[in-house]
Parts: structure tokens; C-alpha cells; sequence
């Protein structure tokens, strides 16, 4: 029987959490989630568990930091949270807790925000080189129509050349051929005056 996977909506639902919480949750502790054949997230039960108490320390006031530190005994199934605070060096106050929970706050946005703008220049850079790649085509193909107006014109000019001087050696070889009929003649005719001359 297969582990059951679940996808990052329905861990977040399970753990009582956004979405991007546990992505944060999974960056800043190291974790290692499973990807699916398309490198989409999945989680395990023993995952959920592993959220689940995060949580509960988060909910407590510990910072992410000290939680890294208990990431091997929450591993193990360590579920007392007065036995895992205790071996955290420093307990937070209720004011220092405030705090740390304005500064992971904080992170998660700048977090989110690195995020956003990552997508965003991605995105950004994608249609810019789709722009880019239309207009340089655009001047390739006119410069490649230019190009090739200007070689037709050439061949035609040739072609205008080579039929004006074949008509010139039809018109040439005519003319001589029309010489030589009427010398023909001439010599005929004055041989024959000849003959009737003597």
C-alpha cells in the first residue's frame, strides 16, 4: 500500500496554516519535502505531523531559529512542548516574543516580496525577449525582402541586358544575311551583263 501524498492546499488546511506559510516553514528549517514527476510538492503524514508541531511551538512564541535546533527531536515524534522548550537555551518573554513574531513576520514578507519580484522579472524577461524576438524578426524579414528586391532588380537589369544584345545579334546576323543575298544578286546581275556585253 502506497503512502498517502497530499498536495501543499490540504497540508496547509491540515496544519491550520496558509500555503506560504509552510513554504517559508519548509526554506527557513531545511526541510525536506518530497516532489511529485512534475516537481509539484507533496506531503506525507509524517510531514503534517512535523508541521503540526511547529506550530504548536510557533504558537508558543519560539522563533524559527530554536525550532531548527529541535527539528531532529520533533523528527522523532517528540510531542511535549514543555520538554522541547526546555532544551531551548533562552525561553522568550512575552514582550521578546512580540518581537520575534514582528521580525519572522517581517522576513516571511520579505520572503514573499523576494518572491514576487523574482516571478515578476521572469515574467518580465520572458515578454521583453518575445518583444525583442518579434522586432529583430521583423527587421530581419524586411531587411531580407530589401535584400532580395534589390537582387531580383539586379537579374532583371541583367536579363533586359542579355535580351537587348541577343536582339542586336538576331538584327546583326539578319543584316548580313540580307548583305550577302543582295551581293549575291549584284554579282549575278552584272554577271550576266557581262555575258550579253561580250
Amino acid at each position: 500500500m502506497s503512502e498517502v501524498r497530499y498536495m501543499i492546499s490540504d497540508a496547509a488546511r491540515l496544519v491550520d496554516v496558509e500555503a506560504h506559510v509552510l513554504r517559508y516553514w519548509e526554506e527557513e528549517l531545511d526541510l525536506p519535502i518530497g516532489r511529485n514527476e512534475m516537481g509539484h510538492r507533496y506531503y506525507t503524514e509524517e510531514n503534517i505531523q512535523l508541521f503540526q508541531r511547529i506550530r504548536e511551538l510557533k504558537d508558543q512564541g519560539v522563533q524559527l531559529k530554536a525550532i531548527k535546533m529541535l527539528i531532529p527531536e520533533l523528527e522523532q515524534g517528540e510531542t511535549q512542548v514543555a520538554h522541547l522548550l526546555a532544551k531551548v537555551d533562552k525561553l522568550p518573554t512575552p514582550v521578546d516574543g512580540q518581537a520575534v513574531a514582528q521580525e519572522e513576520k517581517m522576513q516571511q514578507f520579505q520572503c514573499i516580496m523576494s518572491r514576487l519580484i523574482s516571478e515578476a522579472l521572469e515574467d518580465h524577461t520572458e515578454k521583453m525577449g518575445q518583444e525583442i524576438s518579434t522586432q529583430v524578426s521583423g527587421h530581419v524579414i524586411k531587411e531580407m525582402d530589401y535584400l532580395l528586391r534589390m537582387k531580383e532588380e539586379r537579374e532583371d537589369e541583367r536579363f533586359k541586358r542579355l535580351d537587348e544584345a541577343i536582339r542586336n545579334s538576331q538584327k546583326a546576323r539578319k543584316e548580313r544575311a540580307l548583305f550577302k543575298k543582295e551581293e549575291k544578286k549584284r554579282r549575278s546581275f552584272f554577271g550576266q551583263r557581262k555575258g550579253q556585253t561580250v
